[in-house]
């Protein structure tokens, strides 16, 4: 019978990390839910429903929160404390459907972290966000 190996240390960092984002109120408020993410990188996905501006379509703060929720756990799943101190969006399209945010880390200088998000629905750019983070505390071992 193989050995068991315990998971690695990471793996159960992210994980947990994951766990405690997906649980989050706001997150369960807005039925928002991270499907994949590592650090540097965060794929989050939410259904416009009961999301909808008087115009019929996706609000955009609700748009705007899935891309923050994204950049959040992209920015925060590997064991380093960071939070947002600049975040821009520019909305290109209108929303009716299910939305995924898809966060990468474009830069890092060790105390400053730059990503871009991405907001999809289907195949169609529906927003880009882009954040700028500060490490707020000396990474956990």
């Amino acid at each position: 019978m193989p050995e068991a190996h315990p998971a690695d240390p990471a793996e159960q960092v992210i994980a947990g990390r994951i766990a405690a984002f997906n649980r989050s109120e706001f997150a369960q408020l807005l039925g928002m839910k991270i499907t994949r993410a590592y650090d540097g990188y965060a794929r989050v996905v939410m259904d416009c429903c009961g999301k909808k501006n008087p115009n019929d379509v996706a609000h955009g703060g609700a748009i705007c929160s899935l891309a923050d929720q994204a950049f959040g756990i992209a920015a925060n799943c590997a064991g380093i404390d960071r939070v947002a101190v600049s975040v821009h969006i520019q909305y290109i399209s209108p929303a009716t459907g299910p939305l995924v945010a898809i966060a990468n880390r474009v830069a890092d200088n060790g105390r400053y972290s730059t990503f871009r998000i991405m907001i999809y629905e289907g195949e169609r750019i529906i927003a880009e966000f882009d954040g700028v983070a500060i490490q707020v505390n000396p990474p956990r071992v």
